[in-house]
């Protein structure tokens, strides 16, 4: 449980960063820039509105996975309840499997060059993580 406890913190640590930097930011990326061709300044307001309102709420959902898998990381320690080690790999897995398509797929079709290896060292961490839990 230990391997599975350590791949867990450090998927927190990865989801939380990428959460609190997309939440807090007063623009978009700079490879956000580079995927559209056009900096932050050049953007109608009111792209800029929904472009960062759509940062909030992915920055959102990654800070509420981490707190979820934080919450029950704790609990299984404590515990040791069986099915928190299929809830863990399941709540991560809904973030960081559309973060992982999502970045890829802007990688591939366009200029920019987005952090698609650190969502799929989020995925590989879930995984590493479930694995080790199962065979604890």
């Amino acid at each position: 449980m230990k391997v599975a406890a350590v791949c867990y913190i450090l998927a927190i640590v990865l989801m939380a960063t990428f959460g609190s930097v997309y939440l807090f930011r007063s623009e978009f990326m700079p490879y956000h820039a580079d995927a559209i061709g056009t900096n932050w300044e050049s953007i109608d307001r009111t792209i800029q509105v929904l472009i960062l309102a759509l940062m909030r709420v992915a920055g959102g959902g990654w800070l509420a996975a981490s707190l979820s898998i934080a919450i029950l990381l704790r609990v299984q320690f404590l515990k040791g309840l069986r099915w928190i080690r299929w809830a863990i790999p399941a709540i991560g897995l809904t973030v960081s499997l559309p973060t992982l398509y999502a970045t890829y797929f802007v990688a591939y079709n366009t200029p920019a060059n987005p952090p698609w290896l650190a969502a799929l060292l989020g995925v590989v961490l879930l995984l590493v993580g479930f694995t080790a839990s199962l065979l604890a």
